[in-house]
């Protein structure tokens, strides 16, 4: 897909993990927000990130900053509704939205959503995985491909009170596409929300050798 901008939502406000900002938690040396953006880069045509708050906290990825246009920490859907104005200021049509807590996303993850969003004309896709747990496809909100053309809908869902992301993706026609565990690894859109999830993330990251490899040759 061409003429995608890709935005990694890092606003949370990390109350489990006492604070801060968890995207800059270290992972094997480097925040979660390289791993991020180094999964996400090469899958769309440009990246920024969405956060409330100063933007020099994120000034070594060298990227835009956008901030959420309401007020109030109105949750994830506020910042996809920031990145969409974004995009559409630059004539952009498509979004990808990833969480900045989240470092083992699928390499095709925008490339799968397309496929769908193609053949069935949806305006927009978000991602699932299988939960063993409760034997069941969970749906993952903040990982979507979003048509911009979506952007006035949004900022009206959101002055009406809407904060859920499948409430709304739902109601306007979003379509789902399913992401299997390959054999003996995380989750792909498991996100660090405490300690010990990151402790989880480093054991994951480590059992991959090809990626430790490649984290080595990068350094």
């Amino acid at each position: 897909m061409n003429n995608v901008m890709g935005v990694v939502l890092a606003g949370g406000l990390a109350t489990r993990m006492g604070g801060g900002d968890k995207s800059l938690l270290p992972l094997a040396g480097r925040p979660i927000l390289s791993h991020v953006l180094q999964r996400l880069a090469p899958q769309v045509d440009s990246v920024v990130l969405n956060a409330n708050g100063s933007a020099d906290r994120f000034a070594s990825f060298d990227l835009p900053v956008i901030a959420d246009q309401l007020p109030g920490h109105l949750g994830p859907l506020a910042g996809v509704h920031a990145a969409m104005i974004e995009a559409k200021s630059q004539g952009v049509a498509w979004i990808a939205s990833v969480a900045g807590d989240s470092p083992f996303f699928a390499d095709d993850f925008v490339n799968r959503c397309d496929q769908v969003a193609s053949d069935v004309g949806a305006p927009v896709v978000l991602a699932s995985s299988y939960d063993p747990d409760h034997d069941r496809w969970m749906r993952h909100p903040t990982f979507g491909l979003w048509s911009v053309d979506l952007c006035d809908a949004l900022g009206d869902a959101l002055s009406q009170g809407v904060r859920k992301i499948v409430v709304w993706t739902d109601s306007v026609g979003g379509m789902t596409v399913k992401f299997p565990t390959p054999e003996g690894a995380l989750d792909p859109f498991f996100n660090v929300n405490t300690p010990e999830d990151l402790q989880v993330a480093i054991n994951g990251l480590h059992n991959d050798t090809t990626r430790v490899r490649n984290l080595r040759l990068e350094k």
